[in-house]
């Protein structure tokens, strides 16, 4: 091993060793990890939107505890990455793209960035606007400097690449640190200090212009470049960089180089091919699952109008084209592909690119998510119609027909959110459907569009197969929230098949006749209490007991009338239910009786 090998290992280790222990590097890279958040919000979804300022009031938060623990908020700004003290603070995943914060300070010409104490949440705003560009007239073309220095916030301070370039003699690259400078000094002290130092230099020549001439000939053969030693932890530290810089994603090199010759390509027939092969970056991107880079890819070329005025009505419609395009066919089933074939597969970002598909891409969606296998990806699909199909549910509707009952739910599952009644009409129908999962949610969402009113659809769900859905239908019947006729429940209660249901669920139906029909239901009640039984005996007087307790629920006058028959002329079981029936019922009276549907 290497001398250079050794000391990058040491130095990598003192430097994470470092990081772990100081809770200000953690506290900054917290903030600035939030920040990266709030700017991606902030541009994809607008800085009104909800979620946008939500992020923004908790980077506030935590900007101000910061400040108010250390003072000052203070980062040197490399290409990829944000450093404070000699650790890395911020350095954007490998799906970062050229629009990173580190990137974008840095392609403006910003080297330090400092936020000191005492910011408003009005200075915070002012400076993510700044970071991703504003709506005011005039501003499109302006950098992050030129838009922060037009703020004047006092609380933000910049050094810009042109500032150490002045110090530098022209060469940013050669800023002279004094010997034995702290890693702990920023670089606005470093310039601060080279100002001074040159301004000496200044009155030193003035004072010795006498000598200058023989001196300035000795110069002639004299490099003009400035530089400083290096010592091994420096070497380990580029050592570290170069690696790194080596390992980049190669997709994220073409695709800063696609960005750049868009921003600045002045030909008209190259701009041309550059727009016609950006389909196909958006065709790899989603065969790969690389949401994230899609993501900023969309970005740019969304922006590219503000950025490119110049943009001819072609290019232009090239763009729209691109956009259009995103919900095709091809391109969902790219992602059907990806998510099925990979296991644990990311899908972080994957929403925002569905919800960036026109409306005519909504039936395609709505069968990206029936082929999903996984759960989770089927939700984030289902969130996804639940905003693109609000206004068009269509397709949503005409997927109820589908034998698939995973998906099949989902839909009624959305359809309810979307808490439209007029969608009643098409779940009634599936009151039928095979799956048994199927009927319990049509149940539900009865309950949800119609919390009262005609109880008859639900009445039908009494013969189902399926002992869960009945009994699901029964206990909303009982509610007391529905009316429903006698004439729809004799046929089942007077059948044999109602004999050989459970003793729980003949009472759960009996009670339900009570809620939904009152009164009407008294006659065959009654008739229970004085018939002879030849056959099912023990069964019939089962009911005869359930219809005594119905009644004594039911608490009406004609109710007390056919319980106290019963309790004269009914067997002897039957007599003592009608008299725990009535003792119930006189118990209850002072109170307001329980009040019968008509």
């Amino acid at each position: 091993m290497s001398d250079l090998q050794r000391a990058q290992e040491i130095m990598a280790a003192a430097m994470a060793t470092k990081a772990a222990d100081d809770p200000e590097i953690g506290s900054l890279k917290r903030v600035l990890k939030l920040l990266d958040k709030t700017a991606k919000s902030n541009r994809t979804y607008g800085s009104n939107n909800p979620v946008a300022q939500k992020f923004s009031q908790q980077l506030f938060e935590e900007i101000s505890t910061h400040l108010s623990n250390y003072t000052k908020l203070t980062v040197l700004v490399q290409r990829s990455a944000l450093v404070c003290r000699d650790q890395i603070v911020y350095q954007p995943e490998s799906d970062g793209g050229s629009e990173s914060i580190a990137f974008k300070l840095y392609s403006d010409g910003v080297r330090e960035v400092a936020l000191s104490q005492g910011m408003t949440q009005e200075e915070l705003s002012y400076f993510l606007d700044s970071l991703w560009g504003n709506n005011e007239p005039g501003a499109e073309d302006d950098d992050i400097v030129t838009r922060l220095w037009s703020k004047n916030l006092s609380t933000v301070t910049l050094v810009t690449a042109e500032e150490v370039a002045k110090a530098s003699g022209g060469h940013e690259g050669f800023l002279v640190l004094d010997a034995g400078m702290s890693s702990e000094s920023t670089l606005r002290e470093l310039l601060d200090r080279e100002r001074a130092r040159t301004k000496s230099r200044e009155s030193s020549t003035a004072a010795g212009a006498a000598s200058a001439g023989a001196e300035g000939s000795r110069r002639l053969f004299k490099s003009n470049l400035i530089g400083y030693e290096v010592t091994d932890e420096e070497i380990a530290t580029l050592a570290k960089e170069i690696d790194a810089e080596t390992k980049r994603d190669a997709t994220l090199y073409v695709l800063d180089m696609a960005t750049a010759i868009l921003a600045s390509e002045k030909s008209s027939v190259l701009l041309t091919k550059l727009l016609g092969l950006w389909g196909s970056v958006v065709d790899s991107l989603l065969a790969q699952g690389r949401w994230t880079i899609l993501e900023n890819v969309l970005g740019v070329l969304h922006d590219t109008g503000a950025v490119r005025p110049d943009l001819s009505d072609e290019h232009k419609a090239q763009l729209t084209a691109l956009f259009n395009g995103l919900g095709q066919p091809e391109r969902l089933k790219a992602i059907e592909s990806y998510l099925n074939r990979t296991a644990g597969a990311d899908t972080e970002g994957l929403s925002t690119i569905l919800l960036m598909m026109k409306p005519d891409a909504i039936q395609g969606i709505c069968g990206l998510m029936a082929v999903l296998e996984s759960p989770a990806h089927q939700a984030i699909v289902a969130d996804t119609l639940l905003t693109l199909a609000k206004d068009h549910p269509e397709s949503l509707l005409r997927g109820l027909s589908d034998r698939r009952p995973i998906y099949v739910r989902n839909l009624i599952a959305i359809l309810v959110k979307l808490n439209n009644p007029r969608f009643l009409e098409s779940i009634e129908k599936l009151v039928r459907y095979p799956d048994a999962q199927v009927r319990k949610e049509v149940i539900r969402a009865m309950s949800v569009f119609r919390p009262n009113g005609n109880g008859a659809k639900l009445v039908t769900f009494a013969t189902d197969a399926d002992e869960s859905v009945r009994v699901a239908a029964f206990k909303l019947l009982m509610s007391g929230q529905y009316t429903a006729p006698f004439s729809l429940w004799s046929p089942i209660v007077s059948s044999e098949e109602f004999m050989e249901r459970s003793l729980s669920e003949r009472r759960l139906i009996y009670h339900a006749v009570r809620a939904t029909c009152g009164d009407e239901a008294i006659p065959h009640w009654s008739q229970l209490f004085t018939e002879w039984h030849f056959a099912n005996r023990k069964k019939k007087e089962e009911l005869a007991l359930l219809a005594a307790e119905a009644m004594g629920k039911l608490g009406t006058p004609a109710a007390v009338a056919a319980l106290e028959l019963g309790q004269k002329k009914g067997a002897a079981g039957v007599r003592q239910a009608c008299a725990m029936a009535l003792t119930h019922i006189n118990k209850h009276r002072g109170k307001p009786p329980i009040a019968a549907a008509s």
